[in-house]
């Protein structure tokens, strides 16, 4: 999932804030209970987790299960903002799987990474091009995906 911050504003001014695995979680949790009620929330919590959030490129990765997936994807489309500073989510693509996920995730990443590498020109600082870099993905991205838990769908988002 891609999550635009702020979308009125200049593209050359720094974010306004930046996107958190705790403040993207807790967005999507306030919209599923504002829309769905307390039920809705918890029977939604036992299987929503943000497992990915990168704060440069604003790609995340969310988890749910089969059965949730559809009120979870429809609280993230009414989130309008993100600690009162506004947002716009964009599904990029949705799977049964974790690792499609993850693929799905780097094909992305790469392509903004290259565009912000040719926006950047010769600014483009050594510092910088490392934050961007997505060959350092979290443990549980390494890990085989098995075949015998309950399987859940993956939103892959970034702005």
């Amino acid at each position: 999932m891609e999550v635009f911050v702020d979308p009125n504003r200049d593209l050359g001014v720094d974010d306004p804030i930046k996107i958190t695995k705790y403040n993207l979680s807790k967005a999507v949790k306030d919209s599923i209970l504002v829309n769905f009620g307390e039920c809705g929330l918890a029977s939604s919590l036992g299987s929503f987790q943000v497992k990915y959030v990168n704060p440069n490129t604003k790609l995340c990765i969310i988890r749910t299960s089969r059965e949730e997936y559809q009120k979870v994807w429809s609280a993230i489309t009414m989130v309008r903002s993100i600690a009162n500073c506004p947002v716009l989510f964009n599904l990029l693509d949705l799977s049964g799987s974790i690792r499609a996920c993850k693929a799905a995730a780097l094909k992305c990443d790469e392509k903004k990474f290259e565009q912000y590498k040719l926006a950047a020109g010769a600014r483009l600082s050594a510092d910088a091009a490392i934050k961007c870099n997505m060959s350092r993905w979290p443990s549980w991205s390494k890990a085989p995906v098995s075949g015998t838990g309950p399987k859940g769908h993956g939103f892959e988002s970034h702005s």
